[in-house]
């Protein structure tokens, strides 16, 4: 983000806070203009408004108690941890039942308890879910006492605080607001404090905000004038300040200060936030405004929204189809329960195995017999209990063990290491790994996220003659610009790569005519801007360097020039600043500034020069500017400007315009009037000191363009190369002008040269809904190649399409393209086109970005991706995923994403089998008891069946296997359309695992049942045998699926089985359990061993049958890619190619 993108959000002081857009809340307007007043409600936070009684604070300098008499603000003590020792069981316990299978759960150990509806033991029926109520809150326990931990450390800082005239140490906990605190170079800033003196005599701070946004460049901040020369020790400090009430946006503040009977105005650069640190300044002196929770810190801590995955919502489907089986399987045995009482009622009383009557006390009462309509209720109650585990409730605790496991993979990836920045992939959002394998649509910003963001001037063109020749390297010819400071050498820290006719130019003075043009260029350059120059140590005592600090990196790359061309910033106060021209030292008072904003898209600083005059000079996007450039002069100087601009744009450079004029003292004055009066308003502040700078920033005289290049990242045109072969759509989303943009396209490869351009420039809805028909006439229809379409579309056309009814024509005419490249759109723009397609496709959209500007359209999207790259981390805090490059997205879908999605689907349809197929064995059971829900599987071993017998083999294979390797996914990008069809999980692939299921329950069941009809054996043998058989068939299903045998799955899966054998064993050699000694006994018999073999060879055989029959016949993409893999060395000698299904639409 820059200026370049600069009619949306401020290089120098953005103007979005994090998070503040909540887009599921209410309609906002996604076609806004970006400069518009429509846009204003985005761009335009809290600290923008104009303060009222009703929004603001009041705050009595140093009087703390005065200051909390009336409202007692928050102390500073802060606390993100959730729970105490005391709330921590009912909160916990409260937030997990939140999930409706919890709830489900719990009912059903409730029931158990009943005595009418006793069925398990009544320790055995909570074991389950007590289980996994344990585990999270073990988890949640760990994570809170580290926030704790944390809490307590941060609390207990010492700082300093004025108390009774003088600066005493104090906790952080303890300060209040209204204090007044003192702090030291390199101390972090305890609260948001207001500045009211510094070290500096001009009263300004530099403050690193690293620990806020990322962003390790130096701020500036300053203290008023008024209160600079106040020494707090000796002179009594009193003054009231009326701010705005607390609010999230970490880029702006509004308040009024009113001291010695002055209104001063505070903005931005007054106040300095909490986690700030205090750099290259002794010391600072402030007040409190905000504390604790109520700090913009704290109040931006609270994370991105939450998403849930496309995966999990489509097995919730799932999941309310099995409930109907368990209620269908229910009714059944209780309307069938309800036939056999009425069938057997005369008998009842002396049937044997039914107990009526309770025959062991006088008088003779019923035992637990309610009448038939009650007990066919209770039956039904009853069969919910003993089915309970058709609804798997191991299913979830599986998936969030796996998703970390997968998450851990991620971020250990080394090919998603970014060495340049040292930073490793981040896993933020754990609850939709698997939607990364199923992305059809990427939206994309440019600057920061294809290109590099680190800006280097290139071209200039100044007062109409373009300076764009032969190039010197300084680091071939000679070492660039210095200094002398003091006996030493100062130089720029950065080298720039300097046009050799400029450079001798600009070293000949102002003594021609060129030479004067390109010395107020270059003034313009070093002097328009917000950067402060730095000096670091070298290992050379004898040579300093330079470090333009700047929040903009346009702005860094233009005073980095300026500098190699012999204009070098040296100072910057609020008041002055100092250049060195060619070895002449020279200061300029700073006698005004109008930063930019999203409404003016320029900014403009007035400059009193050393012979007296004073000249305001104006920089920003060329769409503004010639907006406000005298055209009666010079139109021939204007003219060439244009023509080269359009020629930098055209090779891909970004563009800023630079002009200027001299102010007379008359209207400097009614400037300055005008300035101080809307600076100290207490309503409308913001409009009118837009429309101060709009009547200052008019009749300008054009100085030149320049041209500044921003290198695409490492591996882009691949990247995007690939995820096009894999069926993805790539559309780029920029603030940055047509020309510029269509360059990029081009060399990242979005664009090609056998692509229909499709074009739409509008400046009204008539014109727009013209473009889009004729545009739909000639690429809508359906014999329309779609490869070879490209749709460019500006921000303007945008404004009258989204919201309107012509948004359906042009997601039509968008369908039919293979790149969408959208210009000039600001960030609501973004959402509302990503929102375009959410809307009407079910496909799933990521997007990705690193800027402020980017932060609604990630919010918007299925996947948010945020680049941790120059412009700080605005996009990653709001991000589900956070790397280094753009290029890393490659491997994170087509590989990471490939396996989550397949692994995740499988994993699902597999606990739907592995527990359906013991509820059928139960459900036949009950058919052949008098459907009485008796078990012959022990409970425990019901219990454990899911918990311990067949949990870790699930979780183990979810995290490890691979159906395909990462050369296989990288080499074809064809693959990753597995997921897109979802092909791993679906409908068809349910019903299919539901008739397998009642096969192997049936092969289960039966099977001994047949063996053993006319032996003696007893259920508690039988029950045995079924739960053996149950957990040998149901591994063996899953070690069908293995692809990639390890160690560890070897292990899991048959140390399951040992593990399944050696607790029955257990179980029946307790005498107090029923089916003491049964598996000795059974394990002693032939049958035994023949009957365990036979069910695991028919219960998988129609399974790998059917299985071998579509591999061979119907061969899946994925199976063509394993069988190459298989035979590759083969197939690489004999020189043949794989060819892979046709892709489906």
């Amino acid at each position: 983000m820059s200026l370049d993108d600069a009619q949306f959000v401020n290089g120098n002081s953005q103007q979005q806070s994090v998070g503040s857009v909540d887009l599921g809340s209410k309609r906002v307007s996604h076609g806004s203009r970006g400069g518009g007043a429509d846009s204003e409600g985005f761009s335009m936070s809290m600290s923008h408004r104009d303060i009222n009684d009703e929004d603001s604070r009041l705050i009595y300098v140093n009087d703390a108690l005065k200051t909390n008499e009336r409202f007692e603000f928050a102390g500073n003590s802060i606390r993100t941890a959730k729970y105490s020792i005391f709330s921590f069981l009912p909160r916990n316990l409260f937030e997990q039942f939140h999930r409706v299978a919890y709830i489900y759960f719990l009912i059903i150990a409730i029931l158990n308890q009943l005595p009418q509806l006793a069925v398990f033991g009544r320790g055995a029926s909570i074991l389950p879910l007590s289980i996994v109520l344990l585990v999270t809150a073990i988890k949640d326990a760990y994570e809170d006492w580290r926030r704790h931990r944390s809490d307590r450390i941060e609390n207990n800082r010492m700082v300093s605080v004025l108390i009774n005239d003088r600066f005493q140490l104090k906790k952080w906990k303890d300060i209040q607001v209204g204090e007044v605190v003192k702090f030291s170079a390199d101390d972090t800033i305890p609260c948001d404090i207001v500045l009211l003196s510094t070290s500096d005599p001009t009263g300004v701070a530099y403050i690193q905000t690293i620990n806020l946004d990322g962003e390790s460049n130096l701020k500036t901040r300053y203290a008023k004038q008024e209160t600079l020369s106040r020494v707090p020790e000796k002179d009594r400090i009193n003054g009231l300040i009326k701010c705005e009430k607390p609010n999230r946006n970490i880029y702006g503040f509004m308040a009024n200060m009113e001291v010695d009977g002055k209104h001063l105005s505070l903005g931005p650069s007054n106040i300095v936030l909490r986690g700030c640190v205090l750099k290259n300044t002794n010391w600072a002196v402030g007040v409190a405004v905000y504390a604790g929770s109520e700090t913009k810190a704290m109040l931006n801590s609270s994370g991105s929204p939450s998403k849930r995955s496309r995966l999990e919502t489509r097995m919730n489907r799932e999941i309310i189809l099995l409930s109907v089986f368990l209620v269908a399987l229910c009714a059944v045995v209780s309307v069938c329960a309800g036939v056999w009482l009425i069938r057997n009622e005369d008998d009842l009383e002396i049937m044997q195995f039914y107990r009526k009557k309770d025959y062991s006390k006088l008088p003779v009462e019923n035992y637990n017999y309610s009448g038939v309509a009650m007990e066919i209720f209770f039956t039904f109650l009853m069969s919910v209990i003993v089915f309970q585990i058709m609804i798997p409730i191991s299913l979830y605790i599986s998936m969030e063990l796996v998703r970390v496991g997968q998450a851990y993979f991620m971020i250990r990836d080394d090919k998603m290491y970014d060495e340049s920045s040292n930073s490793r992939f981040q896993c933020r959002a754990l609850n939709i790994n698997e939607d990364l394998g199923q992305i059809k649509y990427i939206f994309s910003d440019k600057t920061g996220t294809l290109t590099e963001n680190k800006m280097e001037f290139k071209y200039a063109s100044i007062f109409g003659v373009d300076y764009s020749g032969e190039k010197i390297n300084i680091d071939d010819e000679h070492r660039g610009y210095s200094i002398q400071v003091n006996g030493q050498v100062w130089r720029p820290k950065m080298k720039v790569v300097v046009d050799k006719e400029l450079l001798q130019l600009s070293q000949n003075g102002k003594n021609t005519e060129a030479g004067k043009k390109i010395f107020d260029f270059f003034l313009a350059l070093a002097a328009c801007n917000t950067i402060v120059p730095i000096v670091v140590d070298t290992s050379d005592p004898a040579e300093k360097l330079v470090d333009y600090q700047g929040e903009s990196p346009d702005e860094q790359a233009l005073v980095y020039a300026a500098a190699a061309y012999g204009f070098m910033l040296m100072e910057r106060t609020s008041g002055h600043i100092v250049i060195d021209i060619q070895g002449e030292r020279t200061r300029f008072n700073v006698l005004g500034m109008h930063e930019f904003d999203s409404d003016r898209k320029r900014m403009s600083v007035i400059l009193g020069f050393p012979d007296g005059t004073i000249k305001v000079i104006v920089k920003g996007a060329d769409t503004s500017m010639f907006n406000i450039i005298d055209k009666s002069v010079n139109l021939d100087i204007i003219n060439a400007t244009k023509s080269h601009l359009y020629s930098y744009s055209s090779i891909g450079l970004r563009t800023l315009v630079v002009g200027m004029r001299e102010l007379g003292v008359t209207e400097f004055n009614q400037w300055q009037s005008s300035y101080e009066t809307a600076s100290t308003a207490v309503m409308g502040r913001v409009a009118l000191l837009r429309k101060v700078a709009i009547n200052l920033e008019k009749n300008i005289e054009i100085v030149g363009a320049s041209a500044i290049e921003d290198k695409l990242q490492k591996g882009v045109p691949e990247a995007i190369e690939s995820l096009r072969k894999a069926d993805m759509k790539v559309w780029v989303l920029t603030g940055d002008k047509q020309e510029t943009a269509i360059s990029i396209g081009y060399s990242s490869k979005l664009l090609t040269s056998n692509m229909t351009q499709v074009v739409i420039n509008s400046n009204s809805k008539m014109s727009s809904r013209q473009n889009l028909e004729d545009a739909l006439n000639t690429y809508g229809g359906p014999e329309s190649n779609e490869s070879s379409l490209a749709l460019i579309i500006d921000g303007t056309s945008l404004v009258y399409i989204l919201d309107s009814e012509l948004e359906e024509q042009l997601f039509q005419l968008a369908s039919n393209c293979a790149a969408v490249l959208c210009c000039r759109v600001a960030p609501l723009q973004k959402a509302g086109i990503v929102a375009l397609i959410k809307n009407r496709t079910d496909d799933m959209t990521l997007a990705i970005g690193d800027g402020a500007n980017d932060v609604s359209m990630i919010q918007m999207a299925d996947v948010g991706i945020g680049i941790s790259g120059q412009e700080g981390r605005q996009a990653v805090m709001a991000s589900d995923f956070a790397m280094g490059q753009f290029r890393f997205l490659v491997p994170l879908l087509l590989v990471h994403g490939h396996w989550n999605y397949q692994r995740m689907g499988y994993m699902i349809l597999y606990n739907f089998y592995r527990n359906a197929v013991f509820v059928f064995i139960l459900f036949w059971y009950v058919l052949f008891t008098g459907f009485t829900l008796t078990t012959a599987i022990t409970e425990w071993s019901s219990v454990l069946y899911s918990v311990l017998y067949t949990s870790a083999p699930t979780v183990i294979i979810a995290v490890l296997d691979k159906d395909l390797s990462r050369r296989s996914l990288m080499t074809y990008p064809q693959l990753y359309g597995a997921g897109q069809r979802n092909e791993s999980y679906n409908a068809k692939l349910f019903w299919l695992t539901i008739a397998d299921t009642l096969w192997q329950s049936i092969v289960v069941f039966y099977v001994p049942l047949f063996a053993y009809w006319r032996s003696d054996i007893d259920g508690s043998s039988l029950g045995d045998l079924w739960t053996l058989a149950v957990v040998f068939l149901v591994n063996i299903h899953l070690a069908m699926d293995v692809f990639r045998w390890t160690w560890i799955s070897h292990a899991s899966i048959w140390g399951s089985i040992i593990a399944t054998c050696v607790c029955v064993i257990i179980i029946d050699a307790i005498p107090v359990l029923p089916g003491y000694w049964a598996i000795f006994d059974l394990a002693s018999k032939k049958s035994f061993w023949i009957c365990l073999l036979g069910i695991q060879i028919a219960g998988v055989i129609p399974r790998f049958v059917i299985k071998m029959f579509i591999q061979h016949c119907k061969p899946s993409d994925i199976q063509i890619a394993r069988e190459a893999e298989k035979y590759g060395n083969v197939m690489e000698l004999s020189g043949q190619e794989i060819e892979m299904n046709p892709q489906r639409r």
